[in-house]
Parts: C-alpha cells; structure tokens; sequence
C-alpha cells in the first residue's frame, strides 16, 4: 500500500476541475433565491401570528392565508443550510494566471495538479500545497504582523512552472592539477513534475542549490584550469562548451527526482585562486614570451636564409663560410633584439 502511493506521488495527475464563472454564477443565483425563501419564510410565520381577519366596508372578508408553521420553519433550515452550503463553495473557485500551477492534497492524499491560465472550480475540501521556505527565526520575531498576512496569503499557494534562474556564489575549488581556482556558474531551470518537486523534496530551489554545488565541484576536480601543454586536452578555459554541456547532465541527473528541469548550465566566472593568481600570471606572462620568442626566431632564420640566397643568386658578393657565420651572427642580433640595433660603419678592410 505504501509503495502505490508513493508511485502516485511520483506521477503528476490531473484534478478534477470544472468552470468556475459557470459555478460562481449559479451558486449567486442560488443564493439569491435562498434568501428570498428566507424572507418568504418570515412572511409565512407573520401571517399565522395575525390577528382574526375583519370585513372591510362592503363586508368582504379576506383569507389570510394561514400556513403551516412547520413547513416555514423547514424553509428557513434549509436556506441557512445552504448559505453554508455557498460560502464551501466559494472556497473551491481557483484563479492561475499562465506558467501556475496547484498542487492539491486532500486528507492528506494527493488528489492532482491543476495547470494551465483560467477560473476554476475544485473539490472545496482539498487544500493547496507547495513546499515550505525556510525563513530565518530573526526575520519571523522581528516582523509579526508580516508573517500573519504571509501565512493567510499561503493559504494559496502556487507553484511557478516559469524558467528561473539560479545564481550562487562563487565557490573555490582545486582543479585536476590541485590549483585552488574560483568558479561561478549560472543555471537555468524549471519545474516539469510538480508532484515530485512537492512531495519528493521538502524545498526544490535549496535542493537544486546544493545539487548544483556537488555537481560543480565533481566537473571541475576532473579537469585543468589551462592545459598549455596539451592544446587538444579539454579544459576549463578553453573547452567552456564542453564543461558546459557536461556540466548540465550531471545537475539533470541530481535534480530529475525532484521534478526539475535544468536548460542550461554556463560558467560566469573563473579565476585563479587571490593566493596564486600572482605566480600563475608570471607563468602565463613567461609563455607568452617564450611564444613570442619562437615566432620572431623562426622569422629572423628565414630573413637570413633568404638574404643569403639573394646574394649568391645576384653575385653581389662572395662570402666563404666564415663570412656567412659573421653575417648570420650580425642579422640574427639586430632581428632579435629587444632594442634598435647601432650601426657601425667599417672604413677599413673587413679583415
């Protein structure tokens, strides 16, 4: 018994529901004319405590009419009955507005979720339920008043199917290669099964929160913050896409028991630890020159190589090997030095 209803609290189903102007109208109508029976009612019990009727001047004398009392009575039950009757009534006429929806209990069983814009009408006796937000006991003592006008609003509670955005804060966590690295990241999400997100989870937004904590920390213990070595290897600077999309099924997998949705999954900041970042940008600064390095040498050998092959194509001059060494010495100084080369002009022989 206890496993069928805790299937039927996984499954969302649909509550009964009919339309509400239609009921709302008849129960003012039948309102109406339950106080009209009220007053007719009074009238009956009036005209039986009437005095004995006296001909009028042509010595006509009119009935009165007398009813029963007992029949009037029954009249006045039943119209205060149904006055009670109403009122249950009124309660059971819901309004959502488009992305809403109610979860319904009644006697504590799940009875159904009740979707989609309109003006319903519901079972009277089934009680809306959404999941209950922890607020701080500072907040509930210093504010009383608010808190009763917050728990006679909750009577009507709703749950949002609207996407929504979760934004924590920046955890710092060590990379593969055990750098402390700080990370931020930004999660798009919805409720898809209300019946999960209600009764499977006591709060599904601080569920998701912590979900997406433990699943951050997972992807990122998994890969380096650079990988300059390896330009093919994923990282979690260069391959944003990937930890993205990787990131994303691994909170899906956490969140599906409690009903949610995760759409999206982005990193919106990532940096080095405050403790390291010095040393990591003098690392970055060193390859970068050593990068820069290669290309200027690769440039200046090939300069080089092709001035030499113009001047023994052209016979501009013939130099021995020693000669070439001097000159490719000279060039190479003046294509890769920091600073602007100062000619010197030899007058003399060149031995």
């Amino acid at each position: 018994m206890t496993d069928k209803k805790n299937e039927a609290h996984d499954a969302e189903k649909k509550a009964a529901a009919a339309n509400g102007m239609a009921v709302m109208l008849l129960n003012i109508a039948l309102l109406a004319a339950s106080i009209a029976g009220f007053v007719f009612a009074i009238a009956m019990l009036a005209g039986n405590r009437s005095p004995e009727p006296v001909p009028d001047s042509m010595g006509i004398v009119t009935s009165t009419g007398n009813h029963s009392p007992a029949g009037a009575l029954i009249l006045m039950l039943v119209c205060v009955l149904y006055w009670v009757v109403s009122i249950t009534l009124f309660c059971g006429l819901k309004v959502l507005k488009p992305n809403e929806a109610y979860v319904f209990t009644l006697f504590g069983v799940y009875y159904g979720t009740l979707r989609g814009p309109g003006f319903f009408f519901v079972n009277p006796f089934v009680s809306a339920t959404a999941p209950e937000r922890h607020v701080p006991e500072a907040e509930i003592t210093a504010a009383k008043s608010e808190v009763k006008l917050n728990i006679h609003a909750g009577a009507r509670k709703k749950i949002s199917l609207k996407a929504m955005t979760l934004n924590n804060e920046k955890q710092k966590i060590n990379d593969l290669l055990g750098n402390p690295i700080e990370i931020g990241i930004v999660v798009i999400w919805r409720v898809v099964n209300t019946a999960r997100a209600v009764f499977n989870v006591d709060d599904y937004p601080e569920f998701l929160s912590m979900q997406c904590d433990s699943a951050l920390r997972g992807i990122v213990r998994m890969y380096p913050y650079d990988n300059q070595d390896a330009e093919d290897e994923t990282s979690l600077r260069a391959s944003s896409e990937a930890i993205s999309a990787r990131l994303r099924e691994a909170i899906q997998a956490k969140v599906d028991a409690a009903g949610l949705e995760v759409t999206e999954a982005r990193i919106t900041h990532l940096a080095y630890a405050p403790e390291i970042a010095a040393a990591m940008l003098q690392r970055q600064q060193a390859t970068a020159v050593i990068d820069a390095r290669k290309i200027i040498v690769d440039g200046a050998v090939g300069m080089v190589e092709l001035a030499l092959a113009k001047l023994s194509e052209n016979g501009v001059v013939d130099l021995d090997e020693e000669r070439k060494a001097v000159m490719v010495s000279n060039l190479l100084v003046v294509l890769c030095g920091n600073k602007d080369a100062q000619p010197i002009v030899n007058s003399g022989s060149l031995y």
